[in-house]
C-alpha cells in the first residue's frame, strides 16, 4: 500500500518497454526498491527494461502481453497479482500508426483503435476488478492531448485517444467510492522511440518531465495533468477555435 508520504512498495508497468512507463517507475522510488512487473513482449527491448530497473535495485518480475490479445488479458493480471496487491499500475502502451494510411484503410485504423482504445477499455475493466477487490491503488493512465481535439494531421490517433480519455475519467468516478484513484496524464509531443523521427511540435518534453508530472499527481492526489502545463492552456483555447479557422492552423 502507498504510505503516508506517497511511497509505494509495488507497481505494474503495462507497457513494460515504454520510456515514459520505465520513467515514471524510476520516478516513483528513487531511492527504495520497488516490486516491479513489467508486461510487455519479450524480447531484446524487455530484456534491457530488465537490466536498467535492476541497476536502480528493484526486483523485477516480467509478464508476456500482447495489446491486440483481449482474451489473454485477464490471465496477464492474473500473472502479474500472484505476487500481492498491486500500489500503482501504469497504462503506458500505444501506437501512432500512419494517419495518410489508417484513414484509408480499414485494418489500419482497426489496429490503432484496438490497440490504444479497446485493449485500454478491456484492461481498464479487469483492473478496475481487482483494485477494488483489494481496496486501493492508483491506476495511471497515459492520455494524450492529441484527444482532446482531434487535428487533420492525426485523428485516427487522436480519436483513440479521446475514448481512452473518456473511459479512463470516466472509470475514475465510477472507482472513487472504493477508495482507488485514477489519475490520467495528458502530455504533448514526447521525445521517445515512439516519436523518433518525426517533427517536434512546440511544447516537446522529454519522458522524464512527463514521468514528473505523473508522479506529481500520484502523491499529491491530482487527477488530470498536463505534460507541459502549459499544454492545458493551449489546449483550452484550441477547442474553442471555430472550426474554419482550425482547419487552417499548420498543425
Amino acid at each position: 500500500m502507498i504510505d503516508a508520504l506517497g511511497n509505494p512498495r509495488s507497481v505494474l508497468l503495462l507497457g513494460g518497454t515504454s520510456d515514459i512507463g520505465l520513467a515514471i517507475v524510476e520516478r516513483l522510488s528513487p531511492d527504495r526498491p520497488l516490486r516491479v512487473t513489467l508486461a510487455a513482449r519479450p524480447g531484446a527491448r524487455r530484456d534491457e527494461a530488465v537490466q536498467r530497473l535492476h541497476r536502480r535495485g528493484h526486483e523485477v518480475a516480467t509478464v508476456d502481453f500482447e495489446a491486440t490479445d483481449l482474451a489473454g488479458h485477464d490471465a496477464v493480471l492474473e500473472e502479474a497479482f500472484a505476487a500481492g496487491d498491486v500500489d500503482v499500475t501504469v497504462l503506458a502502451f500505444g501506437i501512432l500508426g500512419d494517419n495518410e494510411v489508417s484513414w484509408q484503410d480499414a485494418d489500419a485504423a482497426v489496429g490503432v483503435a484496438t490497440v490504444n482504445y479497446t485493449a485500454p477499455v478491456n484492461l481498464g475493466v479487469l483492473l478496475a476488478a481487482r483494485l477494488r477487490a483489494q481496496g486501493h491503488g492508483v491506476l495511471v493512465a497515459l492520455s494524450s492531448v492529441a484527444g482532446e481535439r482531434a487535428r487533420r494531421s492525426n485523428f485516427v490517433y487522436g480519436s483513440s485517444k479521446a475514448g481512452f480519455d473518456a473511459f479512463f475519467t470516466g472509470l475514475r468516478e465510477a472507482l472513487r467510492p472504493s477508495g482507488v484513484r485514477v489519475v490520467v496524464v495528458r502530455p504533448g509531443f514526447v521525445h521517445t522511440k515512439m516519436t523518433e523521427g518525426l517533427k517536434t511540435a512546440p511544447l516537446s518534453v522529454s519522458a522524464e518531465q512527463v514521468a514528473e508530472v505523473a508522479v506529481d499527481a500520484v502523491r499529491t492526489g491530482k487527477e488530470t495533468v498536463w505534460a507541459p502545463e502549459p499544454m492545458r492552456w493551449v489546449m483550452s483555447a484550441l477547442r474553442h477555435v471555430p472550426a474554419p479557422v482550425f482547419r487552417k492552423l499548420p498543425l
